[in-house]
């Protein structure tokens, strides 16, 4: 699955003008481009912070927040995107995060 193009797509707030989606090779590099976001939000949050950390739960609760998050994600036999929800992102997402610390 992780090298599957991936269509994020992401509504930030209950405005509908504020959907917008992200376009991916593959899982992996979609998991780590929601990472990016939040990782942008906490910046805009705070401009001067230089070095942050965050954890899991924070993330979670990024995703959480927003008001729509789904991914599509290229299935080569079936030759269609299959669509997942914003539990299966997070259970992806912890998978992945586990996997980088691994490394």
């Amino acid at each position: 699955m992780a090298g599957r193009h991936t269509i994020v797509l992401m509504q930030p707030s209950p405005n509908k003008a504020s959907r917008t989606f992200m376009d991916f090779s593959s899982l992996n590099q979609a998991l780590d481009g929601i990472c990016a976001r939040y990782e942008k939000k906490i910046m805009d949050i705070n401009p001067l912070a230089r070095n942050f950390t965050y954890d899991i739960t924070d993330l979670y609760n990024f995703i959480d927040g927003l008001a729509d998050i789904s991914a599509l994600v290229y299935d080569h036999q079936l030759q269609a995107f299959l669509p997942y929800d914003r539990q299966w992102i997070k259970q992806k997402m912890f998978q992945h995060l586990k996997n980088q610390a691994r490394q």
